[in-house]
């Protein structure tokens, strides 16, 4: 089997949140993520245990490493050079390294860090490997993220579906574009939605949603995932688009997200870092939007729009 190539990012700790995001953006099936930073509270949070093996309490907290992996397929180079680039823009001192290793020696290391979370006021998000009591009867998501990004820990996709909650009734219609696991449109079905279409790039992405969506009960032609650019390979128009994606992506969408919404819909943006946050406020207004409403959490943004009167 040929060997996949490990970059390891060492940042300073108190930019690894960030690194962390930036990484995302580089491949779509995960990161992990050394922070010793909090170790002590870390440990008991987790495992209610105050007893740390001495090698854990010896790293050092000031530094924190951010892992990704590449397949055999890709060109680690221009992963390297996108993340430097991308580092140097946000002022993170940064050192990269890259090495082999094997597929079996990661792919499941993610793992340790996801666990249930309830979101909103309706919504549970659980790993298949957990199980949830569930005295208050919320609406609980059943996910295997497997390589495919979306477990709703991260900020952009909490935001995103605490606004989608306030949006879905039983005659609602999601777009989702960028669907990666598929969290978000599956939660648009548990939290009553008619049907929801989802989008992305990526064929692992694409299967991780569709083998979700089974998961929680969910085909077509309820729960469609397409793989596609975009919008490429979407007809029809949507009552909700939520789209949490990059900045970039973002600005080049809103001129062409028009099309796909109904008369009255809301057009859902999260994954936006706050320094970017202009340029896709110039965007919307460019292209004929209205923003309603304006959420944030640790750095990132998510919006809520409307179309303006034709």
């Amino acid at each position: 089997m040929s060997a996949w190539t490990e970059v390891k990012i060492c940042v300073d700790a108190k930019d690894v949140d960030k690194a962390g995001d930036i990484a995302t953006m580089v491949v779509p099936y995960g990161i992990y993520i050394e922070d010793y930073s909090d170790l002590e509270a870390q440990a008991w949070e987790v495992a209610h245990i105050d007893l740390i093996d001495e090698a854990l309490l010896a790293k050092d907290r000031n530094q924190a490493f951010v892992h990704i992996y590449i397949s055999p397929e890709e060109n680690p180079l221009e992963a390297v050079a996108f993340l430097r680039e991308r580092l140097t823009a946000e002022h993170i001192k940064n050192e990269i390294v890259t090495g082999e290793c094997h597929k079996e020696e990661w792919e499941n290391n993610w793992k340790q860090y996801f666990h249930t979370m309830e979101i909103g006021d309706r919504l549970v998000i659980k790993p298949k490997w957990e199980d949830y009591d569930n005295p208050s009867g919320k609406r609980v998501l059943s996910i295997e993220p497997g390589l495919a990004f979306g477990s709703g820990t991260h900020e952009t996709t909490r935001l995103c579906l605490e606004t989608l909650e306030k949006h879905i009734s039983a005659n609602t219609e999601v777009l989702d574009i960028g669907c990666g696991s598929g969290i978000l449109s599956i939660a648009s079905l548990l939290l009553g939605a008619k049907r929801a279409v989802g989008v992305d790039i990526d064929a692992l992405a694409v299967k991780t949603a569709q083998e979700n969506g089974k998961e929680n009960g969910f085909t077509a032609p309820q729960y469609e995932v397409l793989q596609g650019n975009l919008t490429d390979k979407v007809s029809g128009n949507f009552d909700v688009v939520v789209a949490n994606i990059v900045a970039d992506v973002i600005v080049m969408f809103c001129k062409q997200v028009g099309a796909f919404m109904k008369e009255n819909a809301v057009f859902i943006t999260s994954g936006i870092i706050d320094t970017r946050e202009q340029d896709v406020i110039d965007a919307f207004r460019e292209n004929g939007f209205t923003i309603t409403k304006r959420c944030t959490d640790k750095g990132w943004v998510c919006f809520t729009c409307v179309r303006d009167a034709q």
